[in-house]
């Protein structure tokens, strides 16, 4: 039987802050490889499409294209791996939940509203975070960018993980923070709440939304609403 609503989560910057943790890695690397580092509000804005791109837009100033140019491809291999390797060791020594999450999931919980996770994380990565920040235990999946052959802003990472949890496309919502969420909801046809300041260049006005939110507290009187309607 499946669940009467499900809510579909971005990770980074929607459930948890993870930007401390993820400045730290970037800025290991590009010591590391000679690069200079970069300050958190710099690094905020690169989160939320994978390690690979991070380092690409970071360097170049754009995404795979230049990346893909670099000659030295042994030397791109090992700037990924070494930032995977150093976050996945450091994943959460600064990370925090955002506020109000962990009394939402609960809420989520007791109102038998379904729940996942859909990140362009790497999977093994999302739920070793989720697991240590105690709030894995609240989901029924976690997709990340290497669990299906596509990921977000492609629809499929969404409706993947409706099809394998049960969940009613017409009866699911995404929260996220960035572009990113908010085309894979539009490929998806789902509504759309945007998680305010988040991991990302552009502002509020320029990310389709259907509302915004400032954290978690108080959500669940507007997600009330989607489940009566």
């Amino acid at each position: 039987m499946s669940q009467k609503f499900t809510i579909l989560f971005d990770l980074d910057g929607t459930l948890v802050d993870t930007a401390p943790d993820l400045v730290n890695a970037h800025n290991h690397v590009m010591k590391k490889f000679g690069y200079h580092s970069k300050s958190k509000n710099e690094v905020r804005s690169l989160i939320g499409k994978g390690a690979g791109t991070m380092i690409t837009k970071s360097i170049w100033g754009t995404a795979k294209k230049d990346f893909a140019k670099l000659e030295d491809s042994k030397q791109k291999k090992e700037m990924v791996k070494e930032f995977i390797d150093f976050y996945a060791k450091n994943i959460c020594v600064n990370s925090k939940i955002v506020d109000g999450v962990k009394i939402f999931l609960e809420w989520c919980k007791s109102n038998n509203i379904s729940m996942a996770v859909c990140t362009n994380k790497q999977e093994h990565l999302a739920i070793d975070l989720l697991k240590k920040i105690d709030l894995y235990k609240y989901l029924e999946y976690v997709a990340g960018c290497d669990t299906f052959d596509y990921c977000k802003p492609d629809s499929r990472h969404l409706t993947n993980i409706l099809e394998i949890i049960g969940g009613n496309i017409k009866k699911t919502i995404l929260i996220g923070d960035s572009e990113v969420d908010s085309e894979a909801a539009q490929n998806a046809s789902i509504p759309f709440l945007l998680v305010e300041n988040g991991y990302t260049s552009k502002n509020k006005n320029q990310i389709k939304h259907d509302h915004v939110i400032k954290n978690f507290i108080g959500l669940e009187k507007l997600i009330g609403k989607y489940i009566n309607d």
